[in-house]
């Protein structure tokens, strides 16, 4: 039996994926900041994942372990994260990159260690949705390059403690039409120099569905070769 855990999961790709995930039969916990409303038959938990301290509440529970149990193999899916603060480091609210430092990097890393432990009998296979931007430098973006490059450093790591049970990717998606990507586009030119970049990949067209980004995703997740290559681009990947 599969089970899999999903963050982020109310809106935007978290969504696409969880309802890829249960329309394969796969049961899914998600957790977010607030329930989904069109979620139904899905297990939730409300946990911000910019709180570092109710996140370590929610982990010390049996939430966890009590959802995994039985299970063959689990899934993990690292998908919650923010693209702000935006904009040059002279700039940057202080609170926001220690936030989105939280976020994006903090939150994972512990969920992850969490998930391994709470099912040792199964294969467990996790996934942080990374980006392109954690492998090339963008101005105004200097924080969530930093966070997204620490989740593929992350994927490195763990790929070198060589638990044959435990396999873990850092996967770029691509560029897919969600509100993060809204949000760029509605950034000040200033403050993210390549915005015109992103709009003009709109207006092309390029942008790719969450749904169809989630279904190439969970074959990816769920293919044997999964975690062959600790470090992936979903765009150039092999399922």
């Amino acid at each position: 039996m599969i089970k899999a855990v999903v963050t982020g999961h109310s809106r935007g790709l978290g969504a696409a994926v969880a309802a890829e995930l249960m329309a394969r039969g796969i049961p899914v916990l998600g957790l977010a900041r607030g329930h989904a409303e069109s979620a139904e038959g899905m297990e939730q938990a409300v946990v911000d994942f910019g709180d570092a301290a109710a996140l370590a509440s929610w982990l010390e529970g049996h939430a966890l372990t009590s959802f995994l149990a039985g299970a063959d193999t689990v899934l993990l899916v690292n998908n919650a994260g923010v693209v702000t603060p935006v904009g040059p480091l002279a700039e940057q609210e202080p609170a926001a990159a220690l936030r989105a430092a939280v976020i994006n990097v903090a939150a994972p890393l512990a969920l992850s260690s969490a998930f391994v432990q709470a099912a040792p009998q199964a294969e467990r296979r996790i996934l942080h949705v990374s980006s392109g931007a954690g492998r090339s430098a963008y101005p105004g973006w200097s924080v969530y390059c930093a966070t997204k490059a620490a989740l593929d450093q992350h994927a490195r790591a763990v790929a070198l403690d060589g638990d044959a049970r435990v396999r873990c990717v850092s996967l770029a998606p691509g560029v897919i039409d969600t509100d993060m990507q809204a949000e760029i586009r509605a950034t000040p030119d200033e403050r993210f120099p390549l915005k015109q970049r992103f709009v003009d990949m709109k207006e092309g067209g390029v942008l790719v569905s969450p749904g169809e980004c989630a279904a190439r995703l969970v074959d990816y997740l769920l293919a044997p070769r999964f975690g062959q290559e600790p470090v992936d681009d979903l765009r150039d990947a092999r399922a």
